[in-house]
């Protein structure tokens, strides 16, 4: 690395400890120049200081520094200007939703696609893991990371013309924190943020005080968790999808529940106006129903297909956009009750599945093999040294005797229909029958699945085995916490613990890398948790998926997210 000193110097100066840190890391040739960006935009290194860094240290900037919209993202740049006229009307599919779009609840792939039409988050996570201002912009840590401070945009305004505040973060952010609401973002929130932690600091500047040191906040505060979009102050979170209150590029001219409805431009959009004049929303309550439409041109985007459910999409036909991600399936065994007490149990069942094979056969390459444990390969701090689980039934026949199961059980499994989920499930059900285990399936809709349904209040919570969908996130932070914390009610940690896991040499490892800042911290304790869940087997990872986006061929700019959200800056020829 050729440093011009005279130049970075300067640079450095009058940032806290995390963020010199980092910039030591990257000196050091700690970080490659990727990773840096992304450290760096966590912890409130503007990229516009980050490029200039980077040029200092002779590894160029590259990327683009304009702050805010999201059309100016590297997930932008990456699809190609958008051809043809604006002005279009663009025909969009989606995933029914599980339920009312409210923010506080929204658990569902269509539901919170369907937020992101509207609203708008503090920051914006983009395809290459870099945080950039949205709703903030700019965000400081303190010296351990456990309060940070936000500057709100200004000038910005809701679809109906009324001027956001503070005071609009601050109600939102103290509502998302609120476990005794039974808001989804608990997941994201228990043990980290409550609602006495969101302070209003200035009329510019919303403060957070979290439980715990937290190196990566800025995610917690993006799209990545997306229930946490920005609403007025004192709304009624209940009456959400009645006017769709937001930020964002586009406001609901008409909407019916499990339909769809119609958006249109926001005139009071504080950004680059959005291409489209309109989006005609329509949901689907199967994927097969959603590839039928855009084969038939009654759609011209289909938000999320599978290899396995749709292989005509990649036949060349459409334009398919696919992306990197941490896009997951959980299988969860439960710890404290049943057959799967006994780790070795687990460990069996692991060994049953043939990953590189599942990931060919539902996926065609556009997947990667699991180690089970959260650690993606699209994570620079997963920890790739540690072994490879791989199939071996003579091994899981060996260690079902060893718990005194040689025969085997049964037991059942509930999950979701949902993409590729019912075929992966027979897959599990096949694999498990070669150790003697009898998986009964039940294969319920996201309503009942994540509602009522065969196993009681909330069936994949509650069933022996659970199969879950998770969408990608910018950081594993919420894969450590939610599923796999100890449970505790009163703080909403270990929200969706499915496995009912409970070790509290796994808390203090995750709690300890969730306030790790640096990247060598990050993956040394990575590597810990791994080899820990190597061994518990709590939950399997068989693979982590691209996700894929098809358009028809006279359309172009839809702009995919790792979580599955989308940027409709479209365009038709």
């Amino acid at each position: 690395m050729d440093i011009n000193h005279e130049r970075l110097t300067p640079l450095r100066r009058g940032h806290g400890p995390l963020q010199e840190h980092v910039i030591d890391e990257f000196v050091a040739g700690n970080l490659t120049r990727r990773q840096f960006l992304s450290r760096a935009t966590k912890v409130g290194l503007g990229l516009p200081l980050a490029a200039a860094i980077l040029e200092a240290c002779g590894s160029g900037g590259g990327s683009s520094t304009s702050g805010g919209s999201p059309t100016t993202t590297p997930a932008a740049a990456s699809t190609g200007t958008a051809k043809g006229k604006a002005g279009a009307t663009i025909r969009v599919g989606q995933a029914t939703p599980s339920g009312a779009i409210n923010p506080l609840l929204v658990n569902s792939q269509g539901g919170l696609e369907t937020l992101d039409i509207v609203g708008e988050w503090l920051t914006f996570c983009d395809e290459q893991l870099v945080h950039r201002p949205m709703l903030a912009t700019k965000w400081t840590p303190n010296a351990d990371a456990t309060v940070w401070d936000f500057t709100i945009r200004q000038g910005v305004k809701f679809n109906d013309g009324t001027p956001l505040t503070v005071d609009d973060v601050v109600y939102t952010m103290k509502q998302q924190a609120n476990p005794k609401l039974g808001v989804n973002a608990a997941s994201v929130f228990g043990g980290t943020l409550t609602p006495d932690g969101v302070e209003k600091l200035n009329d510019t500047t919303v403060r957070f005080h979290l439980e715990a040191s937290n190196g990566s906040f800025t995610d917690a505060v993006s799209q990545t968790n997306y229930n946490v979009c920005i609403v007025p102050n004192n709304y009624d979170f209940a009456n959400f999808q009645k006017g769709f209150p937001g930020t964002g590029k586009f406001m609901m001219k008409s909407y019916t529940e499990n339909v769809g409805g119609t958006f249109v431009r926001n005139p009071h959009y504080w950004g680059t106006p959005a291409l489209p004049s309109e989006l005609q929303l329509t949901y689907f309550a199967s994927e097969g129903s959603m590839t039928s439409a855009l084969e038939a041109g009654s759609i011209d985007v289909d938000d999320l297909f599978t290899v396995s459910g749709s292989p005509q999409l990649l036949t060349g036909k459409f334009n398919v956009l696919a992306l990197k991600s941490a896009l997951q399936r959980q299988l969860s065994m439960r710890c404290d009750t049943g057959p799967f007490t006994n780790k070795l149990v687990r460990q069996a069942m692991a060994l049953t599945l043939n990953r590189p094979e599942i990931v060919q056969a539902l996926f065609k390459g556009y997947a990667q093999v699991g180690n089970d444990s959260p650690f993606a390969p699209v994570f620079p701090m997963t920890d790739t040294s540690v072994p490879q689980r791989t199939q071996d039934i003579a091994k899981a026949k060996q260690l079902m005797s060893q718990a005194g199961v040689p025969r085997g059980f049964s037991c059942q499994l509930a999950t979701e229909l949902f993409q590729e989920i019912p075929q992966f499930a027979q897959i599990i059900k096949q694999s498990a029958a070669q150790i003697g285990i009898d998986i009964k399936l039940s294969i319920t809709s996201q309503s009942q699945y994540y509602g009522s349904g065969v196993f009681g209040k909330s069936p994949w919570l509650d069933a022996t085995m659970s199969l879950v969908d998770y969408g990608a996130r910018g950081v594993p932070n919420v894969y450590l916490e939610a599923p796999l914390q100890s449970i505790d009610n009163a703080t909403g940690q270990g929200a969706w613990n499915a496995a009912h896991f409970n070790d509290p040499t796994y808390d203090t490892l995750s709690k300890q890398y969730i306030a790790a800042a640096d990247l060598s911290s990050q993956r040394k304790l990575a590597g810990q948790i791994e080899r820990l869940l190597l061994d518990e087997t709590p939950i399997i990872w068989a693979y982590f998926f691209d996700g894929l986006t098809a358009q028809a061929k006279n359309v172009s700019g839809v702009y995919p997210t790792p979580l599955g959200i989308f940027y409709y800056n479209m365009s038709k020829s």
